[in-house]
């Protein structure tokens, strides 16, 4: 990759990430934007804006930070294990441990074990869908091969990039995070092959 297809992937991702989480943040908070707009507390609408602008850059951050960590870790598994389809297992077996610590750790940490665990088991299987999704769609448009590597990024890596939000426990905040994240990851996902062809 060229270094200038490198910074237009880099400067699109940015877009998309601020894009959603402004979409998202104005989407949940449509309510108190109108009544700033209606009292003429524009600084406070203004402030609000580019904050959630702020979030989405940072989580694009975090998004692009962990594709080309994962384009490292792919080729250090591919050449350890010297075998796609062995490679693949193990990314396999991750991706089980990742959404079982997903689900097992948040209960323990967050709920301390009491309580049901059904609202901890929702956003692994989301992210399990969206991850079979998109990987899916990869391995149609590269190889059958690319299923696994890509359910990995989408599964495993998003938890990771995911854990600072994880740790702060605020429902809104993850869901902004997590929503953006899945969304930048997608597109750097589906589209390298492409930037790398053009």
């Amino acid at each position: 990759m060229t270094s200038r297809k490198w910074v237009q992937f880099f400067m699109k991702t940015l877009v998309i990430g601020a894009i959603i989480t402004l979409i998202i943040g104005l989407a949940f908070d449509v309510n108190e934007y109108a009544l700033f707009i209606k009292r003429g507390e524009y600084i406070k609408v203004a402030l609000g804006l580019f904050g959630l602008l702020l979030k989405g850059l940072l989580y694009s951050v975090y998004s692009q930070m962990g594709f080309f960590a994962y384009l490292t870790i792919h080729r250090f598994g591919l050449n350890f294990f010297k075998s796609i389809r062995l490679w693949n297992i193990v990314q396999s077996v991750f991706i089980i441990f990742a959404l079982g610590d997903l689900i097992y750790l948040r209960y323990i940490d967050v709920a301390h074990g009491k309580g049901s665990i059904l609202s901890y088991l929702i956003p692994s299987f989301a992210l399990l869908v969206v991850g079979v999704v998109v990987a899916s769609y990869k391995a149609k448009a590269t190889n059958k091969d690319a299923f696994v590597p890509a359910l990995f990024f989408m599964t495993v890596i998003t938890i990771v990039e995911w854990i600072p939000a994880l740790r702060i426990n605020q429902q809104l905040e993850m869901f902004y995070m997590v929503t953006t994240l899945l969304v930048c990851n997608s597109y750097q996902l589906l589209t390298l092959h492409k930037t790398l062809k053009s």
